[in-house]
């Protein structure tokens, strides 16, 4: 080899050594200062590295969007193209009313003035204290009379053996049974008791009624309805049958 050749080469190599060590200095300087002052440093493998950010929702989307709860997050938002509605919960059944109980028997027999018999089976009025047949009672003066039997006599001119209504399940019951009555749209215990033949039971709806009969001096209430004057017929209601003779 001729030894300008070899000078040639030697100094490519020295210009290509140098060139490589300035350039190691160039790039070993920023990281010295950025770890000298505590900054990350960003390299180029730490931006490949990075994530692209997260795209932002359709606004048309989020606008159909509907909170998701525990119940309704194993159901589709929709059914065949059209969004699902809340149906309200319906609430608690209303119980219904227990239809109304009528039975109609005839030729009722006062046995006093709240009591009925037919044949061998007894009705008690409801909502009254039927009076005693054999109750007496005194006027002002202290003469007494028989008001319990009075009492059993005006309610027998008042049902002349019409038949009545009443509240039972069953006509043909046994023994004795308690019952609200009617003769047409007039209620028997009603009508003791506004004409003072019997007192309203504590509680009933009758109460106001033998209050104001008692203050009338009506009925057991009052002087002996015989004296000066005869015993007459009371008013009763129209009959509930046009075709009963009785």
């Amino acid at each position: 080899m001729r030894p300008a050749a070899l000078l040639t080469a030697v100094a490519g190599i020295t210009i290509v050594a140098g060139m490589l060590a300035a350039g190691r200095e160039r790039f070993a300087e920023p990281d010295a200062a950025a770890t000298a002052s505590g900054e990350p440093v960003t390299t180029a493998e730490s931006k490949e590295t990075l994530k692209p950010p997260l795209a932002l929702p359709d606004p048309k989307i989020s606008m159909s969007a509907r909170p998701v709860d525990e119940a309704s997050r194993f159901y589709p938002a929709q059914a065949d193209g059209k969004p699902l509605e809340r149906v309200a919960t319906a609430g608690p059944e209303k119980p219904k009313p227990e239809p109304q109980r009528a039975a109609t028997l005839p030729r009722p027999v006062a046995e006093s003035a709240g009591i009925l018999a037919f044949g061998n089976r007894t009705l008690r009025l409801a909502g009254i204290v039927p009076t005693q047949a054999d109750k007496v009672c005194k006027e002002p003066d202290g003469n007494e009379w028989p008001c319990g039997m009075l009492a059993k006599t005006n309610f027998r001119l008042f049902l002349r053996l019409r038949s009545v209504t009443c509240d039972l399940e069953d006509a043909n019951w046994t023994g004795i049974a308690t019952a609200s009555c009617k003769i047409g749209a007039q209620d028997l215990s009603q009508w003791l008791v506004e004409n003072g033949w019997a007192d309203a039971a504590p509680g009933s709806a009758l109460t106001e009624a033998g209050a104001k009969a008692k203050a009338e001096k009506k009925g057991v209430y009052g002087e002996d309805p015989r004296k000066g004057a005869p015993l007459t017929l009371p008013p009763g209601p129209p009959p509930d049958n046009p075709l009963d003779p009785i």
